[in-house]
């Protein structure tokens, strides 16, 4: 390859190679070739790279209000953010999220590519820094410490809104199974036990409230993500930056993005501070714990389906096996389980990192962000397809389920009211011994009435709260 296809950069370190026609820079190219960690790159989350835009468009527009930036200069960069937030260049963001120096490489990857489509924009080209400089221009009373931070803190606040999107719709879709299943008598089980009759649409509703708590959950560990702290440069002491910025480029930035952030009290506190995400990865483990215990339910359930419990069957999406003819194994649950458990690893992630932050920075902040941004687009993806190949399919064997509850021991419960827990324990003793129903036993002994016995073990009367019988 020939050198007209690279313009020549320079740093600190020297000079570099950089592609001719790349909108990144030097720094970026030096990223590029030290970190070949994750394969996991800036443009592989898109959110992340427009927050990155909207917080240089604010950083522009509250510079050039202040009288710090030239007006024609703001307006460029402004531009270009305005491009990248509506999806443009995002090829030109390729380094890999796994990276040393607290996130210098991708905070420097943003203010190249801003400053290189500004270049263009004022009719330079790329490269031409003395017109406007990445550092000195884009990057104007910034530092990565606050710029990065603010660009990941509203990145999750954006995708938040992406992931309770898909929670809320497969909520809706254990409500329409709770629905349709409601008359479906079927036996509840403690302790993988028979305990006492049920609905398959209490369950099913069951499984949806529980979702719906975590929706609260994850809002109000987001509300933490929106305060920032922009304007502290460096260390939260704001060097560098005029008196006013951090406050006007917070509000710039809340008009420009359209949601309410927040500047933090005291910016030497919240550069360092990784609260926020150790909730907000709390949160999203802790749904990830309720999912993959729902998905352990509905893989008992649906277990089977001639030796298992066979109340409900899900939809065939694989040939289980290569070598078992016949077999479909439930693997929308599991991909769904293995979801899980990587969120809850990443939790674990998130702790460390969190933990490992010294004095006036937490440098570990790249791992911080590349874990909370996995979690959750892990999880938009895994209830995604445990929604449409899995719930709304499920059909239910309402027989089968029937034929348990009359045949289960359980029922002897209702009667506790009647004849008592002794006498009550006595009948189930003798029925499992035997072989022979509690209905039977009951009556022979002369406990209770037939028509007595038959308001009391109504199965469908044992599912809903009511006053004992006296």
């Amino acid at each position: 390859m020939s050198d007209c296809k690279y313009r020549i950069e320079s740093d600190l370190l020297g000079e570099l190679q950089v592609p001719a026609d790349a909108y990144y820079g030097v720094q970026t190219q030096r990223a590029l070739n030290n970190y070949k960690i994750s394969n996991t790159r800036m443009c592989d989350y898109p959110e992340y790279v427009i927050a990155m835009a909207y917080v240089k468009m604010a950083a522009a527009q509250a510079n050039a209000e202040l009288g710090v930036l030239d007006r024609g200069i703001a307006d460029a960069i402004i531009q270009a953010c305005r491009e990248i937030a509506d999806g443009k260049f995002l090829d030109q963001f390729p380094v890999d999220m796994m990276q040393g120096g607290a996130g210098t490489s991708v905070n420097m990857n943003a203010n190249e590519v801003i400053a290189n489509r500004a270049l263009e924009i004022m009719g330079h080209r790329k490269g031409e820094y003395q017109y406007c400089s990445p550092n000195d221009h884009v990057n104007c009373a910034q530092s990565t410490n606050d710029a990065y931070p603010t660009a990941f803190r509203y990145t999750f606040v954006r995708m938040n809104k992406h992931l309770v999107a898909r929670l809320q719709a497969l909520i809706a879709a254990f409500r329409a199974k709770g629905e349709e299943f409601k008359d479906v008598i079927k036996m509840g089980r403690t302790q993988l036990q028979d305990a006492v009759p049920m609905t398959s649409g209490q369950e099913f509703n069951a499984f949806a409230n529980n979702l719906e708590e975590e929706i609260a959950n994850l809002e109000r560990n987001a509300v933490l993500l929106r305060e920032i702290n922009m304007g502290g440069t460096a260390i939260g002491t704001g060097l560098n930056a005029v008196p006013g910025f951090a406050e006007l480029c917070t509000q710039r930035m809340s008009e420009f993005c359209g949601d309410t952030l927040v500047k933090a009290a005291d910016l030497v506190e919240a550069t360092p501070d990784t609260g926020a995400y150790v909730s907000y990865s709390a949160a999203l483990k802790r749904l990830a714990i309720k999912l993959s215990k729902i998905c352990n339910d509905l893989r008992l359930m649906a277990s089977g389906p001639r030796c298992g419990l066979n109340e409900i069957n899900l939809p065939p999406m694989a040939p289980g096996s290569s070598i078992m003819p016949g077999k479909v194994n439930p693997v929308i649950p599991e991909v769904t389980n293995q979801v899980c458990f990587k969120v809850i690893g990443n939790d674990t992630t998130v702790a460390f990192a969190a933990e490992a932050g010294q004095l006036q920075l937490n440098v570990m902040e790249p791992v911080i962000a590349e874990s909370i941004l996995e979690s959750v687009t892990w999880l938009c993806n895994a209830i995604e397809t445990l929604r449409t190949k899995c719930i709304e399919g499920i059909t239910v064997n309402a027989q089968h389920c029937y034929e348990m509850v009359k045949h289960s021991i359980g029922i002897v419960t209702a009667l506790n009211p009647y004849i008592g827990y002794k006498t009550s324990t006595k009948v189930a003793k003798e029925a499992l011994e035997t072989g022979r129903s509690v209905y039977d036993l009951v009556l022979e002994h002369g406990y209770m009435t037939r028509e007595k016995l038959d308001e009391a073990l109504d199965p469908k009367s044992m599912t809903r709260s009511h006053e004992l019988l006296k």
